[in-house]
């Protein structure tokens, strides 16, 4: 039997600005690492962007990858602007930065990248939320209230590093308005943080729309393992 609809691999990776367990940054490795997933769209958090000297990280892992790119900054680190990218091997055709700051906590946000697939365009929400639990339940809301703004119309993918490891705040607003993949239900093995002898669940993917999430796994090969503090979480999905 036939099945209908666009599939599309997707990725979420908190790269740690590239610094590998090993206290050695190396893009080529976190280049190569999300080769091998054969993600065709890749939320990446944690990402240095351009500094005075070159145009930093995000250049570097799309022109590695043959990829196209957008980045939200939250902030800057040394220098240089630090925060989220969406790379992808599909046009994006637009894109936009959501504030998602709370208090005198370091500043947060949402990148949403508009990716062109056919007739059809799916917006990708690359989020990287707050470490203490107040600032999570309100990044929670304000991330709801972007999702469901319904002058974006077509399917939509919120994925990245929520710092939620149980079913927490966060989960409960999120899931109350969008659907969640339930990672158990996919693979018995789903922590992704740390890298080597992961222990907590960091990352996670919601949806709304028309798709069917027809495989989640995480990526353990031996690269993954030390290029960053965390490995990626990759999904197929069909639309349609």
């Amino acid at each position: 039997m036939s099945q209908s609809g666009t599939l599309v691999r997707i990725a979420t990776y908190n790269v740690h600005k590239c610094r590998g367990l090993d206290y050695r940054t190396r893009v080529d490795r976190v280049a190569e690492v999300l080769r091998a997933t054969g993600a065709q769209v890749v939320a990446v958090q944690e990402v240095l962007g351009q500094g005075r000297q070159d145009a930093g990280q995000a250049e570097e892992l799309g022109a590695r990858l043959g990829m196209g790119w957008v980045m939200a900054s939250a902030r800057h680190h040394r220098g240089r602007l630090y925060g989220n990218v969406v790379m992808s091997d599909l046009p994006i055709v637009g894109h936009a930065q959501y504030d998602l700051s709370w208090h005198t906590r370091e500043p947060r946000c949402c990148l949403r990248a508009d990716i062109q697939l056919g007739r059809m365009v799916m917006h990708v929400y690359n989020v990287h939320l707050g470490t203490a639990l107040a600032e999570r339940q309100y990044q929670a809301g304000r991330l709801a209230t972007f999702v469901h703004d319904r002058r974006t119309r077509g399917p939509k993918l919120v994925l990245g590093d929520f710092n939620e490891w149980r079913r927490g705040l966060v989960t409960k607003v999120l899931s109350s308005t969008l659907d969640s993949i339930d990672l158990s239900r996919h693979m018995r093995r789903s922590r992704t943080y740390p890298g080597v002898l992961p222990v907590l669940h960091l990352d996670h993917i919601y949806y709304e729309g028309e798709m069917t999430i027809e495989h989640v796994h995480v990526a353990r090969g031996r690269l993954a393992l030390i290029a960053s503090d965390h490995v990626p979480l990759v999904a197929d999905v069909r639309l349609g």
